[in-house]
C-alpha cells in the first residue's frame, strides 16, 4: 500500500504526506498482529517513525533508504543488552512492498536530552555526559564482526579519501565563504588520521537528540538511532560528541573524555569535522562558540578542546 520511494522528488510526495503513509501503516502493522493499535508519527527524525500504542515503536524505510533498515535492525540486535544505557529492542524487521522495509521495536521511556537539556542542573549534566562517555566506551569495545556483513566502508583509508576529496564542494554547497573553503586542504594535510585504525563499531551521530533521560534524578533511559552506524576510527564518533552533546564547552567534554578513558587532539577532532559524511561547517559556526580567530585551527580548540 506504499508506492515505491526511490528519488528525491518521489521522497518529497510521499514522505510527509500523511494521507499516503498511514493507510500503508495502518497494513503494515494488521500484518504484524498489531490491527486497530493506536498509531502516533513521531516529529523528529529522517525517517518516518510512529509510535503503535505504548510500548513500541514502528520505523520505516523507503527504497532509498532501505539499506538503512537492515543496519538498524542488524546493529540494535548486535548491542542489546551490551551497554549501559538501554536500547531499543527489535520485535520484528523485514520487508514490506514496493522496497519499503520496517523494523519494529521496542519504546525507551524517558523524555528527549536535547529537549530536556536546558532544565537539567549543572552538576547533573556532568553527571550525564559522563554516563555518555561510558556507553561510548562499551559501544566501541565491542567487535564489529558480526555485522561487518552489512556496515561500511570495507576500507577506511579509501573512505577518507573519498570524504577528502570532496570536503571542499560539501561545504561550498552548504554556503561556507571562499576565506574558510580555502583553508580546509592545508588543514586537512597538516593532520595525520589512521589509515587503518582499530575497527570500532561507530553510532555515528552522538548527539544528544538521540538520547533518552528521566527527569527524576536526571539519568540517562535510552540510547537509539542506529541506522547510520559504520565500523571505522572511534575519534569519528566524537565528533557529534562535540559538536552535539558538549557544544563546545572544555569541562564536559574533559569529563566525559575522562568517563571514556581516553581523550583526543582538538585537531583530530576538527579534521573528521570536515570529513564526516554530513559534515555541514555554516551550521555549527552559527550554532556554537565561535572564536574570535577565523581560522579552522581556532574552531577546533573552541569546539574540541578540554582547557
Amino acid at each position: 500500500m506504499l508506492p515505491a520511494v526511490e528519488t528525491d522528488d518521489e521522497w518529497d510526495a510521499v514522505v510527509p504526506d500523511e494521507s499516503v503513509m498511514r493507510p500503508g501503516v495502518e497494513d503494515l502493522c494488521a500484518r504484524l498482529g498489531l490491527s486497530g493499535a493506536s498509531l502516533v508519527r513521531f516529529s523528529d527524525g529522517s525517517q518516518p517513525v510512529y509510535a503503535v500504542g505504548d510500548d513500541q515503536v514502528l520505523k520505516l524505510f523507503p527504497g532509498a533508504a532501505a539499506r538503512r533498515g537492515v543496519v538498524e535492525s542488524r546493529v540494535l540486535a548486535h548491542v542489546q543488552g551490551r551497554l549501559p544505557v538501554p536500547t531499543p529492542v527489535v520485535r520484528a524487521s523485514g520487508s514490506y512492498e514496493n522496497g519499503w522495509q520496517y523494523v519494529l521495536m521496542s519504546r525507551l521511556r524517558g523524555e528527549n536530552l536535547a529537549h530536556s537539556w536546558g532544565h537539567v542542573p549543572r552538576n547533573h549534566r556532568a553527571r550525564l555526559v559522563s554516563e555518555i562517555g561510558e556507553a561510548l566506551a562499551s559501544l566501541h569495545s565491542l567487535s564489529p564482526d558480526q555485522v561487518r556483513d552489512v556496515l561500511g566502508p570495507d576500507d577506511w583509508g579509501s573512505f577518507l579519501d573519498r570524504q577528502r576529496a570532496g570536503a571542499v564542494e560539501q561545504q561550498r554547497a552548504h554556503g561556507l565563504s571562499a576565506a574558510w573553503l580555502e583553508q580546509i586542504p592545508g588543514f586537512l594535510a597538516s593532520v595525520p588520521l589512521p589509515r587503518a585504525p582499530q575497527p570500532s563499531l561507530l553510532h555515528t551521530e552522538v548527539m544528544r537528540q538521540h538520547f533518552l533521560v528521566d527527569p527524576d534524578g536526571w539519568r540517562l533511559t535510552g540510547l537509539f538511532d542506529f541506522e547510520p552506524a559504520m565500523i571505522g576510527d572511534r575519534a569519528y564518533d566524537f565528533v557529534g560528541v562535540g559538536l552535539f552533546v558538549t557544544c563546545g564547552d572544555p569541562a564536559l567534554l574533559r569529563r566525559l573524555t575522562e568517563a571514556y578513558g581516553h581523550s583526543f587532539e582538538p585537531h583530530e577532532l576538527m579534521a573528521y569535522t570536515l570529513l564526516h559524511a554530513y559534515s555541514h561547517l555554516p551550521w555549527y559556526m552559527r550554532e556554537l562558540p565561535s572564536p574570535a580567530e577565523r581560522s579552522l585551527s581556532a574552531l577546533a580548540d573552541a569546539w574540541f578542546g578540554t582547557v
